[in-house]
């Protein structure tokens, strides 16, 4: 049960794509609610282990777990050793691992197509896949949250595969909440807008790309990871119990078209 200050104590958590930005950042948030973390994470360990360190320094519990999202036998295999890890099934899937990179329609090969589609739309199945058969199995309750983006309603020009991944993650959390609910398990969306963290390091960089991007927002701000971190820890905590196949835009206002008259 939930001790006081600590909304997701006793929770198994996993986070993909957790070693760097909105990963990293809701992967301390919900350690620091009491929940034991897995930082998912794939190529070279380094930072991952820097994130389980400042996690475990801060009084919490993680382990980073490396696998590929998009290649079924490793997600089979960080969800069993994950189980191991945490002393039993995932409670609290984080899908947030996710890839972009621009190319025009006329431009854009095959490969970066099915690419971007693997990791952020086939990536988010096969995780929530894994976690609803565990939590199923296990007779338990729990929460699966997709870091989705203002880009599954808002169309961009040069990520029309980012757009297609974002804009189908809605349809497969909305449908899958529709299944799942009925075992006491809630799908739900976050969607992010313009926030700064490395797959945004244009914006971090470039100060006019900036300036025009904030431009776009009512707020007037680009947003933080932990804003973020901080809606997906309420909608998968205690207090988010009844919120079920939504989308949870965190966006400044991003997705009120500011410059559409």
């Amino acid at each position: 049960m939930p001790t006081n200050g600590q909304p997701l104590a006793g929770r198994r958590a996993l986070i993909t794509g957790a070693a760097t930005g909105i990963g990293r950042a809701t992967a301390g948030r919900l350690a620091a609610d009491g929940a034991s973390v897995i930082v998912n994470y794939v190529g070279p360990p380094d930072q991952a282990d820097s994130a389980v360190k400042e996690i475990t320094q801060a009084g919490g519990k993680a382990v980073a777990i490396g696998a590929d999202v998009s290649n079924e036998e490793q997600v089979i295999s960080m969800f069993s050793q994950a189980a191991d890890e945490l002393g039993g099934p995932v409670d609290l899937l984080v899908n947030n691992a996710g890839i972009e990179k621009p190319f025009k329609v006329i431009d854009m090969p095959l490969e970066e197509w099915q690419k971007v589609l693997a990791v952020n739309l086939t990536g988010a199945f096969l995780c929530t896949r894994e976690a609803a058969r565990g939590m199923c199995g296990a007779g338990i309750t729990g929460a699966v949250v997709n870091v989705s983006s203002v880009h599954e309603v808002i169309p961009w020009i040069e990520f029309s595969h980012y757009c297609a991944s974002k804009g189908g993650l809605k349809l497969f959390a909305q449908s899958a909440a529709r299944e799942l609910a009925p075992h006491g398990i809630r799908v739900v969306n976050v969607a992010p807008g313009a926030i700064l963290t490395p797959i945004n390091q244009n914006l971090i960089d470039d100060a006019k790309k900036r300036a025009e991007v904030e431009a776009e927002i009512p707020l007037g701000r680009t947003g933080r990871p932990e804003e973020i971190a901080a809606a997906i820890a309420w909608v998968a905590g205690p207090d988010g119990e009844y919120v079920v196949g939504s989308t949870i835009f965190v966006d400044g206002g991003m997705t009120l078209y500011p410059k559409f008259v």
